[in-house]
């Protein structure tokens, strides 16, 4: 009988998998596809030699993520490569605020009047980023605080809603900028907790840059699987498991899922009926002949760029696509353009681009021309450069992902309670009606990006049963 059994081969639960072999547990590992990744993997999906990641791209949590850094990855292929800039956002005037690793350099692209307003917003938090994070990311019950009056603060400035926090704000740059990084999450601007969102990538950028990882996020994968293999742990791809028969006996078992295929499979009936899925994303892989031809100067060499063109647009097409069921006339946009620092995505002189939008969950139009026309506003020439694009809506997504429910790539909307309780109310949400099964995927805290935290976390309380005698 093996230890543990992990079912999903995604970064939380390769990283569950990893954190209970390093323990001395027997662990093997099912997925229902023929590779390991899960939300990061790499593909060749438009034309030969244009690697493409199909979810995620850029990882400022990753790079920060305290799971990943107590693991040796880079001793298996994983290499981190930062961009002159972690981020720009520009205008229609030509113009840009970026998010830079500088402070200083941030704040003053969001012009005099908000400079003094976001260095004080960031201060207090930045020099202890290493111990916040973990606070943050760990919490509820896995650890104690080391720094409970950091996170204290942090939760007073970040728990009300972003709209709230960006009245700090005289002009509508830092405004726009802060909406944007609210927006990685799909939450709309006015939603519980969402100022932290918005605080946690900036700081993210600060303290640890937001890289892309040579090759693609395949590497990520990778790394964790073949440190698995060398703990002794097994891996078997193209493995769907539909029943909890389907698995060899264990003493544990542990799902990196969406609640809803969990509840299926073990047999759960409604125990996760009133869990709730967030809006879907429209992505386009793009195949270039060559860099975007951002206006402003600022984006060219970023490795993400946010297309919204202020506030209000950004708040307005967050708030179609999660509350008002349409898909937005001018979408938010978040884009990433690896080859500026990892060229060899790409043929020479070529370059591989990566954008999503916002949609409703389960939405079935295209949005390819809506998204190329906000493109063409800050990237006059876009589409002459197109040589082959890759489009996939949320049933796209959902067929590639079992854990995208209706496109929704953060397993699990970011409303109400459940931004900061999820998947149910719970003092350990990592645990199920069954004693003997987990749930360690994005739909346990601390929630979606390529960080392994919540697959971390729930190790923790698989390894606390397993040591019970």
């Amino acid at each position: 009988m093996l230890d543990a059994v992990v079912v999903g081969a995604g970064p939380n639960g390769l990283t569950a998998a990893v954190e209970l072999a390093r323990r001395g547990f027997s662990v093997a590992v099912f997925e229902a596809r023929d590779t390991v990744g899960g939300g990061a993997r790499t593909e060749e999906l438009t034309l030969p030699g244009f690697r493409h990641d199909p979810c995620s791209a850029a990882h400022p949590l990753g790079i920060s993520s305290p799971a990943f850094r107590a693991l040796p990855l880079e001793r298996y292929g994983l290499e981190w490569l930062h961009p002159e800039l972690p981020m720009a956002h520009p205008f229609t005037d030509g113009t840009a605020a970026v998010l830079s690793r500088s402070v200083g350099e941030t704040a003053a692209s969001l012009g005099p009047r908000d400079a003094g307003a976001y260095r004080r917003l960031v201060a207090p938090f930045l020099t202890r980023w290493d111990t916040l994070v973990q606070d943050f990311m760990s919490l509820p019950r896995t650890a104690l605080p080391r720094d409970p009056v950091t996170l204290a603060r942090f939760g007073l400035a970040g728990l009300p809603p972003s709209t709230l926090l960006s009245r700090r704000f005289q002009d509508e740059r830092a405004r726009t900028l802060f909406a944007g990084l609210v927006g990685h999450v799909m939450a709309p601007l006015s939603g519980f907790a969402t100022g932290a969102i918005g605080l946690v990538f900036a700081l993210a950028a600060h303290a640890r840059g937001w890289p892309v990882a040579r090759g693609g996020s395949q590497s990520i994968s990778d790394a964790l699987a073949a440190h698995l293999a060398d703990l002794g742990g097994a891996i078997h791809t193209d493995y769907e498991v539909k029943r909890l028969d389907d698995l060899p006996p264990a003493r544990a078992y542990v799902f990196d899922t969406s609640p809803t295929a969990l509840a299926r499979i073990a047999g759960f009936g409604r125990a996760f009926e009133g869990y709730r899925y967030g809006p879907g994303v429209f992505k386009i892989d793009y195949a270039l002949d060559g860099p975007v031809p951002w206006t402003a100067e600022a984006a060219r060499s970023a490795g993400t760029v946010q297309i919204g063109a202020d506030s209000a647009e950004i708040g307005a097409a967050l708030h179609d696509a999660s509350r008002g069921g349409r898909a937005p006339r001018r979408p938010f946009m978040i884009t990433v353009q690896p080859g500026v620092v990892d060229p060899g995505r790409a043929p020479a002189g070529k370059q591989v681009f990566w954008a999503y939008a916002h949609v409703p969950n389960g939405w079935t139009g295209d949005l390819t021309d809506a998204m190329e026309r906000q493109l063409e506003r800050f990237a006059p020439g876009f589409r002459d450069l197109v040589l082959a694009r890759a489009t996939a809506g949320p049933p796209e997504l959902a067929a590639r992902n079992a854990n995208y429910v209706g496109g929704d790539i953060g397993t699990g909307a970011f409303t109400g309670l459940q931004t900061v309780l999820r998947p149910r109310l719970s003092l350990s949400p990592y645990t199920t009606p069954h004693p003997a099964v987990f749930l360690c995927s994005s739909a346990t805290p601390p929630g979606p990006g390529v960080h392994g935290m919540s697959g971390h976390n729930a190790a923790k309380a698989v390894w606390r049963r397993l040591r019970t005698p």
